[in-house]
């Protein structure tokens, strides 16, 4: 793409009001550029305002190839992006916001605001300040004949150029529906599927009615050769919390191929085998297998919960392998509407190195649109902040190009 200078008259839609879309307003207003968000919902920015209700988690600290390596399948593609936008520039950006940002000890990044508003607040006057427009409850349905965006309550938009950015399908009811896909039909789409979602179990009725809505605390989980310490809950359908998402892709995908996936549970991570086969080699007398497992290991109800749940479904290891390993049989991951974000979407061999659609030209796309995942911790927003700030360079870049 060329290098001169851009007509100011040129107008670039950018559809969606996430991080994604207001990223690559940023950028393309900040070149001189007209720009107008148009956005199904009522506001910008719903899906990140509910990701701030429990801290919003901006963005990772970790080393640059680790932090690429979150990114599994789409690594390599995501690493150019990464680099031009990296979690330094997003620290940048945020401060520049007027958000002071504080490293976790786990080493994610988060506003010391610990919420999504006033990054939110911020970042919409900037963008005010920079002359983009806002167009509310207008719902994108395509091209008219004229080759026009054409809105459902909103009239007809001729655009040079256009970001797409309207996420996937996770929590539909802030504006992430899928429905776009139906829009792109000559554009290879890899499925939707949920991510960082929780998993059914069949839980006994028992079990079910002591323990749900219980967190499990300071566990592990194993599955297929990766571990990943944290906690969960146990809800009325099965199981879910951080812990889980961070395998929540393999799992998934053993349910997709196997009908069936078997994660083995540590329930204390912090005592090696020997030390808790120790402590549970005292004759247990006439305390029940609930007191002996809290007095001697000391083991949440919840987690005896487990332990019994276990051996009332026919498991035959010994007692301290079972605690350890324990056999946790999931068949199904929660609902896409339920999970934090979705894998699947736009497949990258669609996309120039711009983020451009090969077979739209003109057409850029970023954000939770395209086939990439990531587990929870930060990784999720800094790709999209990182893809919104991808496809504005390259529609700064189009638009400089002679045709």
């Amino acid at each position: 793409m060329g290098d001169r200078e851009i007509d100011r008259a040129r107008r670039v839609a950018v559809i969606g009001g996430g991080p994604a879309g207001l990223m690559a307003a940023e950028v393309i207003a900040g070149a001189g550029v007209c720009v107008t968000v148009f956005d199904r919902m009522a506001s910008m920015g719903r899906k990140l305002l509910m990701a701030g209700r429990g801290g919003l988690n901006l963005t990772h600290s970790e080393p640059a190839e680790r932090f690429c390596r979150r990114y599994g399948a789409a690594s390599a593609w995501m690493r150019p992006h990464l680099d031009a936008f990296p979690p330094a520039a997003a620290i940048a950006w945020c401060e520049g916001l007027g958000q002071p940002i504080f490293v976790g000890s786990s080493g994610r990044v988060f506003p010391r605001a610990m919420k999504a508003s006033p990054l939110l607040r911020a970042w919409l006057a900037r963008l005010a300040g920079l002359g983009v427009r806002f167009l509310p409850r207008a719902r994108w349905t395509g091209w008219n004949e004229a080759g026009e965006l054409a809105f459902a309550q909103a009239p007809p938009f001729a655009a040079d150029a256009t970001v797409l950015a309207l996420g996937g399908a996770s929590w539909p009811r802030l504006g992430s529906d899928a429905a776009w896909t139906a829009l792109l039909p000559e554009v290879a789409l890899a499925p939707l599927r949920p991510a960082n979602c929780g998993f059914v179990v069949a839980w006994s009725e028992r079990f079910r009615q002591r323990h749900a809505g219980a967190p499990l605390k300071r566990i592990a989980l194993s599955f297929a050769g990766q571990t990943a310490r944290g906690e969960a809950v146990i809800v009325e359908k099965g199981i879910e919390g951080g812990a889980v998402y961070a395998l929540s892709a393999p799992l998934r995908d053993a349910i997709a191929r196997e009908g069936v996936a078997v994660v083995r549970v540590d329930l204390r991570p912090d005592l090696d085998a020997a030390a808790l086969a120790a402590r549970l080699a005292a004759p247990r007398g006439s305390a029940s297998l609930s007191t002996f497992l809290a007095k001697r290991i000391g083991l949440a109800p919840v987690a005896v919960g487990l332990v019994q749940e276990a051996l009332h479904a026919g498991a035959t290891e010994p007692l301290p392998a079972l605690v350890k390993a324990l056999p946790l049989r999931l068949t199904a991951p929660f609902a896409m509407a339920r999970a934090i974000s979705t894998a699947g979407g736009i497949a990258l061999a669609e996309l120039d190195e711009h983020l451009m659609l090969r077979r739209r030209p003109g057409v850029f796309a970023a954000g939770e649109m395209l086939d990439w995942e990531a587990p929870t911790g930060g990784y999720l927003l800094q790709a999209c902040l990182a893809t919104g700030a991808a496809a504005g360079r390259g529609v700064v870049a189009w638009l400089r190009t002679p045709r």
